[in-house]
Formats: C-alpha cells, structure tokens, sequence
C-alpha cells in the first residue's frame, strides 16, 4: 500500500511550531506546500544498532522509512560519496543528509529575507532546501550549486517534478557561482573549517551569508555574517552538524590509524589535567578548544564496571597523540605522549583560557572573514581567541 503523505506537511509543521523553530509566516507557507516525501530519496542510511560504526539501508517500502520523512529527524542520504565501502553493502561515512527540519527552518530565518532577494544555495543534495526557497523567492531568483554530479541529477529531478526550476550548477562550491554574482544571501548547506572568500566576494555588501561552521573537534556552529566592503563579521546564532566541504574534510579513519601506543619513542608521565569537561558537551568550551587547539580530534573509553574510570586519548591525525588513564577524585593521572605536539599541555592551555575569559557561551563567539583568511573572535572583532 502507498503512504498517505498528505497530512505529512502540516504535520511537521505543528511539530517544528510546538518547538518554537518556525516563526516567520512565509516559512511557514513554504513549509506546508513542499512536501518532504518528494525530496527524500529511496534509500536512507541510519546507524546498524549492531555496530553503530556502519550505516545501513532502509528503503522507503519500510515502516521506519515512513515515519522518519515527517519527524524532525536528519536523514543520511549517502553514504561514501555514493559507493558505500561495506563488503555486505553497509556504509562507512554519511556524506549527504536530508538536514533536520528544525534546523532548516532557523537557517532559512537566519537568512531575514523580506522577498526578492537573490540566493545562492551551495549544497543542492536532495533539493528540499531549494524548493522551501524557491517557493518564498521565486525559482528566478534561487540559484544552487552541487560538487556531486548524481546528487546534482537527483536534486534537479524533484525539484521539477515538483515544478521549481531554479539555476541549478554542478561544481565546486567552495567557489561560488560568480557569473551569478551578486547575491543579496548566500546559504551553506555544508560545514566550512575556512569559510570560503568567494562566499563573501559574491555576496553585496549589506547581505548577509549564513553557513555552518566546524572545527576538527567542534561539529559545527551556525554563523550569520553581515557583509560590507573587504570583510564580513557575524555571531555564531546555533548549532548545525553538517558535513564539511570536500577538500576541508578530515583524514578518514578510525582512532587506531592515528594512535600507536606500541611505537617507539611513546613518553609515559603523571598529568594532573582532569579532562572530564571535554565529555561534557559545554557549548564556548567546545569551540574554544577546536579554536585553539587545530586539528584536534578526541574519544573517550569508559571503563565498563562502573568506576567511571576512562581512557582518554587526543590526537591529530599527523602524528601526534596523548593519552590520559583518568580515575576520579585523583589529583593526578597515569599518562602518555607521542610526536611533535603535547596536545594535552595544547587542551590545557584552551581550557584555561576559556575559564579565565568567564566560561562564555557559543553566543559570544563570533567570526571574522577576509581575503587574507578568518578570525574567530570573543564579544567583539577587535578580541581573537586566545587574546
């Protein structure tokens, strides 16, 4: 039997308003007319309770399938660039998403749209987010931009069925889409560690680009930059886990292709660092350490006996790794360092600071953007990180 989808839209609509997300009247009208189910493709990849490591297909015949479209879930699209690496056809690594709709919903108001403007979109993927905004704009004005020439195929496909026809690119968008230019918003659909100059350069001054915005260790933030002439500063306004960038992702793999606590030269010593606020998901510390810490990546190995002893490892993919044997309520711990960088004494360090600096929350945090690089910042500009 085929899904009745058609109360689907209101309904998500009711949800993300009992939530408080969806406020702005012409969103909401964008919302009940574009029905998700339509940009949702087949075949969706949610974690193997087994082994939460891989991803595994549902197809859109199952029961899960139907009660996820209209949920304010995120939804994994694909995985492994389109050729999942699982011998038994499971996925590794999500690498395209249908986002979360409350977080579509606060980045297209993050956007403070009035109607006419011009947009560019980069990251077209399913095409949901391009149709929401089609339908406020106008498909004339809506342009959108996919690196992945299949996702670029599939994106176009339901946005014509649906009878939006917005300037759709295949390409790279780190660079933009200059013969468009200028754009009165710019809109990332996907993570920047360095956000893109061309992002800025092809936005007027007086718009305005919202992007999410990620460090190694840091998932992501969602930034709102206003643009003026040769620069463009903005707060960090939420959370946004996307994925980043191609050519700013991370070195694949897991913990143990970084770290080798069997390898010569391995230094053992007593840390008195405690790094349990690193476990606690504090919103201001995380983004001060990803800040002050480049290219930091961290787990952590509870002991399964209820002890609340752990093991805790920092490392940084180029060969530098630190590990802390943490017990509780001990003044110090059994540690242990490997390669150029002590990245515990670095964590220490951006702890520290971000103490010293009142404990401050990610809505202090800002960032800076120029042709010359970027500049994450404290209350004002004039304060970098660290300062």
């Amino acid at each position: 039997m085929t899904p009745d989808f058609s109360q689907g839209p209101d309904a998500l609509v009711r949800l993300l308003e009992s939530k408080g997300v969806l406020i702005d009247p012409a969103w909401r009208d964008a919302f009940v007319n574009v029905p998700r189910h339509r940009f949702v493709p087949d075949v969706i990849w949610p974690r193997d309770t087994h082994d939460p490591a891989w991803r595994v297909p549902v197809t859109s015949d199952s029961d899960e399938w139907c009660s996820w479209v209209y949920d304010d879930y995120a939804l994994i699209t694909q995985v492994d660039d389109g050729t999942p690496e699982g011998l038994d056809g499971r996925g590794r690594y999500p690498t395209s998403s249908a986002s979360q709709p409350s977080l579509v919903a606060l980045m297209l108001q993050a956007l403070r749209v009035r109607g006419g403007e011009r947009v560019l979109e980069v990251g077209t993927a399913t095409g949901f987010n391009c149709a929401l905004l089609c339908h406020r704009l106008g498909a004339d004005r809506v342009t959108s931009i996919e690196i992945d020439s299949s996702l670029a195929e599939q994106g176009r496909a339901n946005l014509a069925a649906l009878g939006y026809r917005p300037h759709l690119v295949v390409g790279d968008g780190a660079k933009g889409v200059p013969e468009r230019a200028p754009f009165d918003r710019v809109l990332a659909t996907v993570a920047a560690r360095e956000v893109p100059w061309a992002w800025v350069e092809q936005t007027r001054p007086g718009g305005t680009v919202v992007a999410p915005w990620a460090t190694t260790y840091f998932a992501a933030g969602l930034v709102r930059l206003d643009v003026r002439e040769g620069a463009a500063h903005g707060r960090f306004i939420g959370a946004a886990a996307f994925m980043l960038l191609r050519d700013q992702r991370a070195a694949k793999g897991s913990i143990w292709d970084f770290v080798d606590e069997k390898s010569a030269g391995v230094e053992s010593y007593r840390g008195r660092f405690d790094p349990s606020p690193l476990s606690a998901d504090i919103a201001g510390l995380d983004l001060a350490v990803g800040v002050l810490v480049p290219g930091l990546a961290y787990r952590r190995f509870n002991a399964k006996d209820g002890s609340g002893e752990a093991s805790v490892y920092a490392y940084d993919r180029a060969g530098s790794w630190g590990l802390i044997e943490y017990e509780p309520n001990a003044n110090e711990y059994e540690a242990y360092r490997f390669g150029p960088r002590d990245l515990w004494a670095e964590v220490h360090h951006a702890c520290a600071w971000w103490e010293r600096a009142g404990r401050p929350g990610r809505e202090r945090f800002g960032l800076t953007v120029n042709p010359d690089g970027q500049t994450v910042w404290l209350d004002s500009p004039g304060r970098p990180v660290g300062s």
